[in-house]
């Protein structure tokens, strides 16, 4: 986190500094965001908010449950006589999310400046499908081999199914159920409409067609395989589910919308579900992600019991929250004897979030979500450009895989996935406006 965080700021620092010198401009797309960026401002002030030491009668207000802890640390450590206190019960740990979240919203202001032409956008995309290809050839490796290595460690849990760099499996599916919908967008950035138009018998669009899938985009296409085995050998029950999921719905929306390039899109997606889901489904597991479904039930599992106790802690906290990242403090005065272990995160996104920053931090976090959805929606409907029209399906169908998995689990708490979950987003506002017609007409006007 800490070489993420320098790095981030380094990159910001120089980006401003060629600002300051003229050599960099403020892009449309950055303009586009500006009332989403407002919501990530307010998200930074409100965390900001949850740290700053409150006189004892307005936390009582805000936060009774933050007062109790307060008071009952000031009894235990015998030291009476402190009238303010933060709403945060764990200023360190909160003050640590305070500084990814900044990191998360530079990243995101990164992406839009930063990505000011199609090349640009090209090379994300391309190196957003390669880090997948890496983590699901990686994870692969170590688990077909019987190597068993992580991120330089030997593994020690999740024995027998993929992680790659990952310590959680259903981590290393999230982040391939997005970069796989990347690498999608990319195959319907190359479908080629013309040549379909042009030929004239059956027999001949069939071949085109073909060839379409079979083309030099095969290596984007071997990759998605390659990617999807990774992803059904993490035997991860919802990572597979919303994957395939995210993928069924995008596809029914992305013909429902799409103007252009219909009848290759329905071949390219028939493709994917055949190939990805039957074929290397069944020679790669996908009937143990089917048992492990199967099994699944109340007393096999006890997220649902995290989300019963998570649920009572929410109720003494939904005002302001406890605290952003303070969850593992406050759920051991919750849980019950039925669950076992230390609970760092809860299993739910949502719930968490909720716990951490009341009713303020997620209604924040869902307009920017919603607002990106919506500008993704728009892009795909509006848009001729392929290329704009492939990274807005790849937005719709990361969001919805992403969204679909934080109901069972704890991606976005994870740096890499949350940091690639902000680079989606902000493709959302790229895809629409990024050599738009609109917008070349007003940098013409502002230019003249």
């Amino acid at each position: 986190m800490s070489v993420m965080a320098i790095w981030i700021a380094l990159i910001s620092i120089c980006w401003c500094w060629l600002y300051l010198q003229n050599k960099v401009s403020i892009t449309s797309s950055l303009r586009a965001a500006k009332y989403v960026l407002l919501a990530f401002t307010l998200w930074l002030l409100y965390i900001v908010f949850q740290l700053i030491p409150l006189p004892a009668y307005i936390l009582k207000y805000l936060s009774p449950s933050s007062l109790e802890h307060w008071l009952s640390v000031e009894e235990f450590l015998g030291q009476p006589g402190v009238v303010n206190f933060s709403i945060s019960i764990d200023p360190k740990i909160t003050k640590l999310w305070l500084l990814l979240s900044i990191c998360y919203f530079l990243f995101f202001l990164l992406a839009l400046v930063l990505v000011s032409n199609r090349r640009r956008l090209k090379i994300l995309a391309y190196v957003l499908l390669c880090s997948g290809l890496f983590q699901a050839v990686f994870g692969a490796m170590m688990t077909l081999s019987g190597l068993e290595y992580g991120f330089f460690i030997k593994k020690t849990d999740y024995l027998g199914v993929a992680t790659g760099t990952f310590f959680n499996r259903n981590h290393l599916a999230g982040y391939l159920g997005m970069t796989i919908a990347v690498g999608i967008g990319l195959l319907i950035a190359t479908l080629d409409t013309q040549s379909i138009k042009i030929a004239k018998t059956t027999r001949k669009k069939i071949l085109t067609l073909l060839r379409l899938v079979l083309s030099v985009k095969i290596m984007v296409r071997l990759s998605l395989i390659m990617m999807v085995i990774a992803l059904v050998l993490t035997h991860s029950r919802m990572g597979n589910t919303a994957f395939f999921a995210s993928l069924f719905i995008t596809g029914v929306i992305g013909l429902i919308c799409a103007k252009h390039a219909t009848q290759s899109m329905i071949v390219l997606f028939v493709s994917i579900v055949i190939i990805d889901m039957v074929i290397v489904g069944q020679w790669f597991g996908l009937e143990k992600v089917k048992q492990r479904l199967e099994q699944t039930n109340a007393m096999s599992e006890n997220r649902d019991e995290v989300n019963k106790y998570g649920l009572e802690q929410w109720k003494d906290y939904r005002l302001t929250g406890s605290g952003l990242g303070s969850f593992y403090a406050v759920f051991p005065k919750y849980r019950g004897v039925d669950i076992q272990g230390f609970n760092k995160e809860a299993h739910n996104d949502y719930l968490q979030f909720a716990t951490e920053t009341g009713v303020v931090g997620p209604v924040l976090l869902a307009s920017i979500v919603i607002a990106s959805i919506f500008t993704a929606l728009a892009a795909h409907y509006r848009r001729r450009d392929p290329l704009m029209r492939g990274m807005s399906f790849a937005v719709i169908m990361g969001i919805i895989a992403m969204m679909s998995h934080a109901t069972v689990e704890f991606n976005l708490q994870m740096p890499a996935n949350a940091a690639t979950f902000v680079v989606l987003l902000s493709l959302a506002w790229i895809s629409l406006n990024l050599g738009s017609r609109k917008n070349s007409l007003e940098s013409k006007k502002l230019g003249s």
